[in-house]
């Protein structure tokens, strides 16, 4: 854990500034001249690169009560902070790290027994005015949690506890670099969306680990349900100048909550401006909470290109965290 120190100097904090991209929600970032682009089709034009940098917490912090917006005091305090930050130079600090620290001052490493990313591994951050990313239930927490879901918690936490790596199934699918998730919405790190749309299709491809989908804008049924997918099945619709992306068929080991395979996820994008799309995704997951919740996100448009994202660390580091493993049960055998 390190305390943030502050700029060395008037011209080491006005670099830092460009750390800060300050924005606001949807509707304060519409030019009153702005005109929404559209495809040859007539629908609204939704392609580019698309960032997810928010400091946004996807909870909202105790701190901030029931206030749901930032006040200007609010922007300039975490402007201020964010200058420190990034003049520090210190530990990467993964999703709401950066608004932990903001109020914290202290920088708390994301892997303090091994080693952590350092903050060069991390895109610039961006203040939106949402207090969270989740708009309901209304005190910007997820709903409770199920009976089931916190049983299989803890039986979960007890078979990694006694059975760390029998195999590389022991392991997280993202360690085993077979799926991050989707729609993944982690910020910050590899968090790039490109969208590509035709008549028929919209393709969102995500940066982390270089998952792509494809979703289909015509009257066409969902596969079976007997047939499960680690993204689950998508189809899409305009709903006026909104697309909606309704998502089901998702395989219970896609997730580590229970009765994952009847969760229904509904995106809905709608562009605001030249530079911001408005993300919402309304998630129905009874296998882990009592009730619906939805997320909203600002996404900024990006004008760099994604990158491929080779999960290298799937080539070699599992065969050494199995053979790590079997080393410890030798010792712990006496052999």
């Amino acid at each position: 854990m390190k305390k943030l120190t502050i700029c060395s100097s008037l011209a080491h904090c006005l670099s830092g500034l460009a750390f800060l991209l300050v924005a606001v929600q949807a509707s304060a970032q519409a030019d009153s001249n702005w005109q929404l682009p559209r495809t040859i089709d007539g629908h609204p034009d939704l392609q580019g690169v698309w960032e997810n940098n928010t400091i946004t917490p996807v909870e909202r912090p105790d701190v901030f009560g029931d206030k749901q917006l930032l006040t200007d005091e609010d922007v300039e305090f975490l402007q201020r902070r964010l200058v420190e930050i990034d003049s520090a130079g210190s530990d990467a600090l993964f999703g709401e790290g950066v608004l932990e620290a903001a109020f914290s001052g202290e920088i708390k490493s994301y892997d303090p027994s091994t080693g952590n990313y350092d903050s060069q591994w991390m895109a610039e951050r961006t203040i939106h005015r949402r207090t969270s990313q989740i708009i309901d239930p209304p005190n910007g927490k997820f709903p409770p949690r199920t009976e089931q879901a916190i049983a299989t918690s803890r039986e979960q936490a007890q078979r990694r506890k006694d059975h760390p790596a029998d195999s590389w199934l022991d392991r997280p699918l993202g360690e085993r670099c077979v799926s991050f998730g989707a729609p993944r919405l982690g910020s910050g790190y590899n968090s790039y969306w490109q969208i590509v749309q035709t008549r028929d299709t919209v393709a969102i491809i995500q940066e982390m680990a270089h998952d792509v989908r494809i979703i289909p804008l015509v009257e066409k049924p969902h596969i079976d349900e007997d047939i499960k997918l680690w993204h689950g099945d998508s189809r899409g619709y305009w709903d006026g100048d909104t697309l909606v992306i309704e998502t089901s068929n998702y395989s219970d080991r896609s997730s580590s909550g229970p009765d994952t395979s009847k969760k229904l996820n509904v995106e809905r994008l709608t562009r605001t401006s030249e530079s911001a799309i408005q993300y919402q995704l309304t998630s129905n997951d009874p296998g882990s909470y009592t009730a619906p919740y939805t997320r909203e996100i600002i996404l900024d448009h990006s004008p760099d290109d994604i990158f491929e994202y080779a999960c290298h660390e799937g080539n070699y580091g599992m065969a050494n965290i199995l053979s790590g493993h079997r080393a410890e049960e030798r010792m712990a055998a006496g052999n």
